[in-house]
């Protein structure tokens, strides 16, 4: 994975340490220099800031104190709990923050070596799309020769503010990093997608039904590596960091460091009764301020449970910003969760892997509308379709799809007043299963994620067997940005831009004529095959000079239900469409019937009920096959 890691700022890693070695000099940074505009990008600086290197700092310093935990992290003077209560989340990690924090064993002090530190550090963080190596030198703000940011509960542990001082230079400095998205760290930790989960819109609390599916879906993503945090609405500035009477603080991110089913009960009673409590462990930032209702530190109700499965569970009776609570009551207390999923793409695996699409887009302004590409949202009819569109295939009967779009971040550039994210959203719109030209009016919407100012908008969603496309926008036209669309789907998808809006001009087109009309054909409802009382694997073609559309397979029913549609560029239009319908077997298919229709403008937007004709009969066919077809036909091109 690490093999195409990209240097930022094309800073290479160990061409700088060697350099520094060989000058026996310690790294400065020149693109994150040890001045203030390193620390702000607006306001004043406030207390004179001295920057210190680690071995001022304290005695003996190191990378990791003991291993690393998620109790080792202690929020700083700016709001980047977000930040922080991810960092808690990867600690507890191996697998994660070995990839964050690479060749940290090289990059640790040797105290028998100290000719061999070169003051140089660098951390991995996933962005837009691939993975960046960002190089640090290790001098790190003070104040009374304390660290002012993230720090460890060891005075001599810096691995977690040096991250915070990489992630920073990725946000143009400290100060950028005030007031942000626990998604986006979870993100770029990882790779993965994160999904938010509004607790109160889902009324989670009340519905145990929910309660208890959410549980599973939020215990499968912790089993299998995966960042989960949580927290609560602040709906005025007044509520920001405001603390509740039960020792929880509003606009405040907490990690979830654990999920499991806890077993009630002692000894063989315990196991035979099998009494579990579906249970979640958080953790505050800020090191302090725990949770005091149910199943807090020092509450009765653990009582209710053995001493083994006590220590099992890690817990202490301390105030280190750590406790558990029921997931009743986190659903209860709690607005929000964001679960940040590790989608498994690998074929050796025994968890279910994903087929992943990853394409690249943008937002782009122009006067000719058919080159614009920055419509906005569907409020906005008149421009909606000039967005970017993207086909991908469903090619099971019913398959999951995980969408993500993510737009390309802006916090780096807060300095000249451009740093807030725009308020992105996308459509799915289920089309013609042989389309192959951009949409022009609107067709059967299957999907819509919500319109939010986040980094990433996500979306899982169930989908029968077909042919989509995928309509990203800003909510209002006339903004522009790049974006990354990350498709998700059991098989391949085919996913793709669609970039023309009709067939293409050829050297062929004067020889081979061009398309003169298109027209979309929409077979819809129930056949009734009476020939066939145990039912028929049936299917439907659809047939229109050289091109043709089938539909999926309806197995063993004499009553087929179809909903298949086509799209045809004609070149001919007096020439007729074929409808046919076959029944699927082993060696040979067996036709069942066929109607021709012609398309003319008497016949827009009607639907018929057709009696199908055996293709070598003029004679109605003895087999009582019917079946609804809708034509829709239009001189333009660019109608469909």
């Amino acid at each position: 994975m690490f093999s195409c890691v990209k240097p930022y700022e094309d800073q290479n890693y160990s061409a700088l340490k060697r350099a520094c070695l060989r000058r026996k000099v310690l790294f400065e940074d020149p693109y994150f220099p040890a001045t203030d505009d390193s620390l702000y990008y607006k306001g004043s600086p406030g207390p004179t800031v001295r920057w210190k290197r680690p071995k001022d700092i304290c005695e003996d310093p190191r990378l990791f104190v003991d291993g690393i935990s998620s109790h080792d992290l202690h929020q700083g003077q700016v709001g980047n709990c977000w930040f922080v209560a991810a960092c808690s989340s990867l600690a507890s990690r191996e697998s994660l923050w070995q990839k964050v924090i690479p060749d940290w064993k090289e990059q640790e002090w040797d105290p028998e070596k100290p000719n061999a530190y070169a003051g140089i550090f660098h951390f991995h963080f996933w962005r837009f799309g691939e993975w960046v190596d960002v190089v640090i030198d290790d001098r790190l703000p003070t104040v009374n020769n304390q660290l002012i940011y993230c720090h460890s509960n060891s005075r001599n542990e810096f691995w977690c503010a040096l991250v915070e001082k990489a992630y920073a230079k990725l946000a143009g400095c400290y100060q950028a990093l005030d007031g942000g998205n626990t998604a986006d760290a979870l993100v770029d930790f990882t790779g993965g997608v994160s999904e938010p989960i509004d607790l109160t819109e889902g009324d989670f609390a009340n519905d145990e039904t929910k309660r208890n599916q959410l549980f599973e879906r939020v215990l499968k993503v912790h089993s299998r590596g995966g960042l989960i945090s949580a927290s609560i609405k602040a709906m005025t500035a007044a509520d920001m960091e405001a603390r509740l009477a039960c020792g929880l603080v509003k606009g405040h991110a907490y990690a979830i460091t654990d999920v499991r089913k806890v077993r009630l009960g002692h000894g063989l009673l315990a196991f035979f009764k099998s009494e579990k409590l579906d249970m979640i462990r958080l953790r505050n930032p800020w090191g302090e301020r725990e949770w005091n209702g149910p199943w807090s530190d020092t509450s009765e109700e653990w009582q209710k449970v053995s001493k083994n499965e006590r220590e099992k569970m890690g817990v202490t009776v301390q105030d280190d910003g750590e406790f558990w609570m029921t997931f009743e009551d986190v659903c209860r207390y709690f607005t929000d969760i964001i679960k940040c999923r590790l989608i498994n793409t690998s074929y050796l695996s025994i968890h279910k892997t994903w087929e992943e699409a990853r394409l690249r887009g943008a937002w782009t302004r122009h006067e000719d509308p058919r080159q614009n590409r920055s419509g906005g949202c569907i409020n906005h009819k008149d421009t909606f379709f000039q967005n970017p569109q993207y086909i991908f295939d469903v090619k099971k009967p019913e398959d999951e799809v995980l969408i993500c779009i993510q737009q390309r971040p802006k916090r780096s550039t807060r300095r000249e007043g451009k740093g807030e994210n725009l308020a992105i959203g996308f459509d799915i719109y289920k089309v013609e299963e042989n389309r192959q030209y951009r949409m022009h009016r609107l067709q059967h919407k299957a999907a819509s994620s919500i319109y939010i100012n986040s980094r990433s908008v996500f979306l899982r969603t169930d989908q029968p067997e077909g042919r989509y496309v995928i309509i990203p926008t800003t909510f209002e036209p006339g903004h522009t940005g790049e974006f990354l669309l990350r498709v998700f789907t059991d098989v391949p998808s085919n996913c793709r831009e669609l970039r023309l809006d009709e067939p293409p001009h050829t050297c062929w087109s004067s020889l081979c004529g061009y398309p003169q009309q298109v027209t979309q054909v929409h077979v819809l409802g129930a056949a009734g095959l009476k020939d066939s009382p145990t039912g028929a694997n049936s299917y439907v073609i659809i047939k229109c000079e050289g091109d043709k559309v089938r539909s999926a397979m309806q197995k063993g029913t004499s009553t087929p239900e179809y909903d298949v549609k086509g799209v045809f560029y004609r070149k001919k239009p007096g020439q007729p469409i074929t409808v046919q319908i076959w029944n699927h077997r082993v060696l040979k298919d067996k036709f069942l019937g066929q109607v021709h229709l012609k398309a003319d403008p008497d016949d827009l937007q009607a639907l018929h009920t057709l009696h199908l004709r055996d293709r070598n009969s003029r004679q109605p066919s003895d087999l009582p096959v019917t079946v609804a077809v809708r034509i829709l036909s239009s001189a333009s091109l660019m109608a469909v």
